[in-house]
């Protein structure tokens, strides 16, 4: 009994997850490396104080279910001007702030690189934004997999503007342009290009250096599943030339019970006074399908001109709904707000969140019936997986393409109408009126259209839930995968 003891730990696979620090990137690789322990990989999650109070309820349901999983803190350095505990990017983290934060992540490459060759991992799973990784992982003689963000489809889309320049050849920016060589006829327009395709800029040169270190490394992991997007998947893996894996949607798969979907993403960064507990009774209160429910993630803020006209799309538009709301300086905005909110109360129609909400559990109310969003695509699959149609409101980062999967590919949703990407932190000159607002949430709550998009999503989600069973895609490909590690360890042990 003993041999086989040490037959079954010599066998087990070590792997680190490093997750990056902004929210919409550490969920999923957490998400990740969750679910490597599930298949009896032995998992250490290395990350930071503030970062680690984000998940840790999480790992501690796993390691209590008999889970091989941990999570290692590495104190954040001391910056100058950085105030402690301030050791992630999002919505709220002003430009200098977050500037400081990378230099504070620069100090620690040493740190980590260090645990690497002390805990000695049979590979290493890193995100996308550690492109030193890949060379880390070749001095140490393992593989590297890296944790790439967003979807296939995205890639596949700013791929093909990198290497045809299509936007070039209009004269204006608002003048539409095709996306040539991908599996469908798509057009977009520069004014909805990141910053960083049109023109060269610091993050321009970034992205060259992770392309690369992904070329470098073993293979990249997805949290996309084949039935979602496998005509890009296969796009993807062509262009890039590299080996890759869509092991999702990783949410469903490690988030099964109430606590769990509760739990994820830090359930204590809100303000408001009210409870998880008043918001469900809120829900049990509404009809089936009634609800809208309006997010736009952990790294978006709107002037207040802007949360104006949403505020007044809701209450015309006559339906029931939940508004995360992330506040900004200014003062009259809040004032609004509260008026707002005291309004919506007294009728009823609406609930506001501030700050965080446990997105999963209202997705799988009952009572939810559409999502406005701003294509992030933790959030787009996560309403996929609900079976939820989707107003797709893109601000920023790879959205604008992810509104072209969502509203042009996949037809599960309808455009606000944005026109205009901006960098984080800015809020641009773009305002969506409340016609146009109204004007979707309308089409996405009711109507013929609406129910098309249902049937088409109600699909995905059922695909989503058979990807993940045995037997399903996205369970090969990890099976696979494991597998594919155990022998490299076996070969490199020869």
């Amino acid at each position: 009994m003993g041999s086989c003891e040490i037959k079954g730990e010599a066998e087990m696979l070590k792997a680190i997850f490093l997750p990056f620090i902004s929210t919409s990137h550490l969920i999923p690789v957490v998400d990740m490396a969750r679910l490597f322990a599930t298949h009896g990989v032995d998992v250490t999650i290395i990350t930071t104080p503030a970062n680690a109070s984000v998940f840790q309820s999480s790992i501690d349901r796993d390691s209590s279910r008999g889970r091989p999983i941990r999570t290692h803190v590495v104190k954040f350095p001391q910056v100058p001007g950085l105030p402690e505990g301030v050791e992630t990017i999002n919505a709220d983290t002003p430009p200098l702030l977050t500037m400081k934060i990378s230099e504070g992540l620069s100090i620690l490459q040493g740190q980590y690189q260090e645990l690497f060759r002390v805990m000695k991992p049979d590979f290493i799973v890193t995100d996308m934004f550690y492109p030193w990784s890949a060379d880390a992982a070749a001095e140490l003689g393992i593989p590297r997999l890296v944790y790439v963000g967003a979807c296939y489809f995205s890639h596949c889309a700013m791929n093909c503007v990198e290497q045809f320049a299509p936007h070039a050849k209009v004269d204006s920016d608002g003048e539409s342009f095709e996306l040539p060589g991908l599996p469908h006829k798509l057009e977009m327009t520069r004014s909805q290009l990141p910053d960083w395709l049109r023109a060269p800029k610091p993050y321009t040169y970034l992205k060259k250096m992770i392309k690369e270190s992904e070329k470098k490394s073993y293979g990249s992991l997805f949290k996309s599943f084949y039935e979602f997007e496998g005509a890009y998947e296969e796009h993807y893996k062509r262009v890039m030339g590299t080996k890759s894996w869509s092991i999702g949607p990783v949410s469903l798969w490690v988030n099964e019970d109430e606590l769990d979907k509760a739990g994820r993403g830090h359930a204590k960064e809100g303000e408001g006074k009210r409870t998880d507990e008043e918001l469900m009774r809120w829900l049990d209160s509404k009809k089936e399908n009634c609800v809208l429910y309006v997010s736009f993630g952990s790294m978006n803020k709107f002037p207040t001109a802007q949360l104006v006209e949403i505020a007044h799309a809701l209450e015309d538009c006559g339906h029931d709904f939940i508004w995360v709301v992330r506040k900004n300086d200014d003062d009259g905005d809040r004032g609004f707000l509260e008026e707002f909110e005291k309004r919506v109360q007294e009728s009823n129609n609406g609930y506001l969140i501030w700050g965080w909400a446990p997105q999963l559990a209202i997705l799988d109310h009952p009572a939810t019936g559409a999502v406005v969003t701003h294509c992030g695509m933790n959030t787009v699959f996560e309403s996929v997986i609900a079976g939820l149609p989707l107003v797709a409101w893109p601000i920023f980062s790879e959205q604008f393409f992810n509104e072209k999967l969502v509203v042009d590919v996949l037809k599960i949703g309808v455009s606000v109408g944005a026109k205009e990407w901006r960098n984080l932190n800015d809020f641009g000159s773009e305002t969506v009126k409340r016609e146009e607002i109204r004007k979707a949430v309308v089409l996405v709550m009711g109507g013929e259209e609406c129910v098309e998009m249902r049937k088409r999503v109600k699909v995905l989600s059922d695909e989503a839930k058979k990807a993940i069973q045995s037997g399903g895609t996205s369970h090969n490909n990890l099976k696979e995968l494991i597998e594919e590690l155990k022998s490299v360890k076996l070969q490199k042990g020869i």
